[in-house]
């Protein structure tokens, strides 16, 4: 059972220009990063659930009805009046997202450390505005540092939000207080130099496996991925071949793919990951998120769609 823990949220997403060329419609999309990652996760096959808080609005609803429909496990999800965060999405010309969130006394802002996790717990994923906004932060963490010393899979995406971030030095220091306790870390290259203050991504990401994480997968856009571990060169694949309609949710399902293709072979210690290995889990993310770029909004593929997919 993998346990993804993080914000749920509504995505505000671009629809058709108006007639009179007035603002765009925002349409709601259900989302959040993490949200994401367990939708992507209960889509091929695995077992697992969501750490959060909803709100009990229409859209708190809509996202835990989501999750359900997805083979998600809701057990662990918290329950409170506060409002659902939004975040509005505008689109670049390359078709790549940038958001304005709105998360002041929002549900999931609010989420309780929910105590130790069940037995049968053998990942955890944690990330995104989690781990910087108050008080969920410290919930968050407390969870990471807790299930890592019993020996849990922890994974870590960090998914900078640089305008959420006040103290930008103290982030810093407290993302490397966490290296101790994160198997993996998923990352995208642009936040690997925001977090080093411009540093190439792979420099940064060996220093972060002398810090005393097992594995970084790096995420480079056109550029495909690549994992880099303490004892082999890196593994790098290209991209599967999409057609981009928007870049929402991708590196969202690039973690949850990696985790269910780990939960699928038993993999408990990176470690024992060979080459070989390396480059069929991220072959099997890439296309995921192939999928999920050549859909409006964050639309993670089954299990039957990755299986039949070209590319």
């Amino acid at each position: 059972m993998i346990v993804v823990g993080g914000e749920a949220l509504v995505d505000l997403v671009p629809g058709e220009s108006t007639v009179d060329g007035g603002l765009r419609p925002l349409l709601p999309r259900l989302g959040g990063g993490p949200y994401n990652v367990a939708l992507t996760a209960g889509r091929l096959g695995i077992p697992v659930r969501f750490l959060s808080r909803f709100s009990t609005d229409q859209f708190g609803e809509a996202l835990l009805e989501r999750l359900r429909e997805s083979t998600v496990d809701t057990s662990l999800a918290q329950r409170g009046e506060e409002p659902t965060t939004l975040a509005v999405v505008t689109l670049d010309e390359r078709g790549a997202a940038h958001y304005a969130f709105y998360v002041e006394g929002t549900a999931d802002r609010m989420v309780a450390d929910p105590g130790p996790l069940p037995d049968e717990v053998s990942a955890l994923s944690l990330g995104s505005l989690g781990m910087v906004l108050e008080p969920c932060a410290t919930s968050y963490e407390a969870v990471l540092r807790r299930e890592s010393a019993r020996g849990v899979l922890t994974a870590l995406d960090p998914n900078i939000r640089a305008d959420f971030i006040a103290d930008p030095r103290a982030y810093r220091a407290r993302f490397e207080s966490w290296l101790p306790d994160v198997r993996l870390l998923k990352i995208s290259d642009d936040d690997a130099e925001w977090l080093t203050r411009g540093a190439d991504a792979e420099t940064a990401a060996k220093s972060w496996l002398d810090a005393g994480v097992d594995a970084v997968v790096l995420t480079k856009g056109a550029e495909g991925l690549v994992a880099l571990t303490a004892s082999a060169d890196p593994v790098r694949v290209p991209p599967a071949r999409a057609e981009l309609v928007d870049t929402i949710g991708a590196g969202d399902t690039v973690q949850g793919a990696l985790l269910a293709w780990l939960h699928s072979r038993e993999v408990g210690q990176l470690t024992s990951l060979d080459r070989a290995d390396w480059a069929a889990a991220l072959e099997y993310a890439a296309k995921a998120a192939a999928i999920t770029v050549s859909r409006s909004g964050a639309e993670p593929p089954t299990a039957a769609e990755l299986e039949s997919y070209p590319g």
